[in-house]
């Protein structure tokens, strides 16, 4: 295997530094490429597999594709590492992603072909050049990423700014290449505690703890700032929803998981190309949290050995190689015969403590033709006054339910769909009761379930096992005495008490938030009008979960998630940018007139 460094030019005339790995011999070869802003030659810590659990070098990963007759190229982003030119987050990757490809296919060992993978932020840059459907490209593998609309996710949610951009910010500023060149900046911002400054909300421009880079404080600023959902929201890179009518047609592979920020990006991503026609789309959605497929075990739950994607894929490089054969050779595998769609069902353990002390949750993968499966039927189960959750409707004189949401202490985050966030909080499923280790905990560290600022409705102990898979959705009947305030609904299972969990153990499955000011059109934000009733509709992330008979379905409402989301003061002050904070008033409506009720996507039977 030998090695080409190269800086590619771009069409502004900025050069990317970029690494090719190939074969002896003069090729030419189909190509695999990597666009990253992780460095080119650092150790991925999510190439790893269930037999080799150990990270490895991008040398070693090219390695292994090299031996399989593959060029491999390594691309670092603009602005990082390598690479010249001013890094501006997710904004530059389709226009240099494309320069990428077409230079690729200049080059002599290219013979014309090109397949791209890469976890996260190095699948954000696949969607992004896919958007313009560049020379070459013949196969794509999207592992955690790829904007649908990331204002919808990954950014903004709901209209709520996800503080996984502020914990990220602040971490890759202290690994700039700016950074390593300015000993000075590199001091102050070792000198910077994240955690104590998560405990110090609102932040200022020039008074973060990202102030030491003011590039990432800009940019950190500008996506925070900027809540209206309009051209800003558009753009390539951030945007491909937009683009997928007009998507390269390649066969392209969509992988999330339950615990990561992108499960609603896979499968608008899958759906939105499937009613275009262009290619053929496919959906991997695992029990993971972000790219460790080749785990079992996540926050304080075992989902058991089948939960690795090892388990029918053979290993992860395994995996990618037979699709690449397959696309990029034309071998004849069976690649396209596979189903289109493999999701994890969570669910159906036995319950018990395992030896490492987690619950015992289980699971099993189920595969369908389309999304959500053929045959699942939309179920409305609507909230009660008494707490009750249930098919039945609610009482015509039912009456609402009323809150204080305090912002200054709001309902902290326990695990869910997180990244990017350590050292603050990780994500994944826990028990949903508040202890003295996680952040925004308080005492007594009762369950999230005591506060008075988040309402319950469960069902009573289900009589038979209930499979739940696909989109969940709140649909909900809110007032409020400020001009604005944020809606959270978290779906959970609730496992029986039992000898090793004498109180039960109420797992989260997923969950979404709306702020409220963008309820009716989110490019155009209005405040709410005191005290009057208003539908809203907050869209959770999909699942996949196997409630079983004697556990409970559970959805809880509340207007915080911290930290999460960012803190919304309820004063109706512009995004990013309050001073002040106010408690609201906020009433839930349970009655016939006013129906709020939770949209569960059940199942069908699996065949045979």
């Amino acid at each position: 295997m030998r090695r080409i460094e190269a800086m590619v030019a771009c069409r502004d005339g900025v050069r990317l530094s970029t690494d090719a790995w190939l074969p002896e011999g003069d090729g030419p070869w189909p190509v695999i490429l990597e666009r990253t802003p992780y460095g080119k030659r650092e150790t991925s810590r999510s190439e790893r597999t269930a037999a080799d659990p150990g990270p490895q070098t991008r040398e070693a990963i090219a390695a292994y594709f090299v031996r399989h007759g593959y060029a491999v190229v390594y691309q670092d982003c603009r602005g990082r590492y390598g690479s010249e030119g001013n890094f501006e987050k997710y904004l530059s990757d389709g226009e240099d992603g494309y320069d990428c490809c077409a230079w690729i296919c200049e080059q002599s060992w290219c013979n014309g072909r090109i397949g791209t993978m890469g976890l996260s932020y190095a699948a954000h840059t696949q969607a992004a050049l896919g958007c313009l459907d560049p020379p070459g490209l013949a196969v794509q593998i999207l592992d955690s990423g790829g904007f649908s609309d990331a204002w919808q996710g990954g950014i903004r949610r709901g209209g709520a700014f996800e503080l996984k951009q502020a914990s990220w910010a602040f971490n890759q500023a202290r690994l700039a290449p700016e950074t390593k060149a300015d000993p000075v900046r590199a001091a102050a911002l070792a000198a910077e505690d994240l955690v104590e400054w998560f405990h110090r909300f609102p932040w200022k421009r020039g008074h973060s703890p990202v102030r030491h880079a003011p590039d990432y404080e800009d940019y950190l600023f500008e996506q925070w700032e900027h809540g209206a959902r309009d051209e800003y929201w558009q753009r390539l890179g951030i945007y491909a929803r937009g683009w997928h009518d007009r998507y390269a047609a390649v066969p392209t592979i969509h992988m999330s998981s339950w615990y990561d920020p992108y499960p609603r990006t896979a499968t608008e991503n899958f759906c939105g190309l499937r009613d275009a026609g262009r290619g053929t789309p496919s959906l991997i959605l695992g029990p993971w949290t972000h790219g460790n497929r080749s785990e079992t075990a996540f926050g304080e739950v075992e989902f058991g050995p089948d939960a690795t994607i090892d388990s029918w894929a053979g290993d992860w490089r395994a995996f990618r190689l037979r699709v690449f054969d397959r696309w990029l050779k034309d071998a004849p595998n069976g690649v396209e015969a596979e189903p289109a769609i493999r999701v994890f069902v969570m669910g159906g353990g036995s319950g018990r403590r395992t030896d490492k002390g987690l619950l015992d949750h289980g699971g099993r993968w189920r595969s369908g033709a389309d999304w959500p499966l053929p045959g699942t039927r939309i179920l409305p189960f609507h909230l009660h006054g008494d707490g009750t959750l249930a098919e039945a409707p609610p009482e015509a004189d039912a009456a609402p339910l009323t809150w204080d949401a305090d912002p200054r202490h709001p309902v902290p985050t326990i695990g869910g769909a997180i990244t990017s966030m350590e050292p603050v909080i990780a994500g994944g499923p826990m028990d949903q009761r508040e202890r003295p280790d996680l952040f925004g905990c308080r005492a007594p560290f009762l369950p999230l379930a005591s506060r008075p600022d988040v309402l319950v409705f469960q069902t009573p102990p289900l009589e038979v096992d209930v499979e739940v898979i696909g989109p969940v959705t709140a649909r909900l009947w809110v007032a409020t005495d400020a001009p604005d305030t944020d809606i959270t609904a978290k779906l959970i299972d609730v496992h029986p008490a039992s000898v090793d969990y004498p109180q039960g153990f109420v797992m989260n499955l997923c969950e979404g938030i709306l702020r409220c000011r963008y309820r009716d059109d989110p490019a155009n934000p209005r405040p709410m009008q005191p005290g009057v009733p208003t539908a809203i509709t907050v869209e959770l992330f999909p699942t996949a979960n196997r409630f079983l008979a004697g556990h409970r379905i559970r959805l809880d409402i509340a207007a915080s998630e911290f930290p999460h989301y960012d803190i919304n003061p309820q004063t109706g002050e512009p995004e990013g940018q309050a001073r002040r904070m106010r408690v609201a008033v906020n009433t839930l409506f349970v009655d016939a007139d006013q129906p709020s009720h939770l949209l569960l996507p059940l199942a069908p039977p699996e065949a045979g």
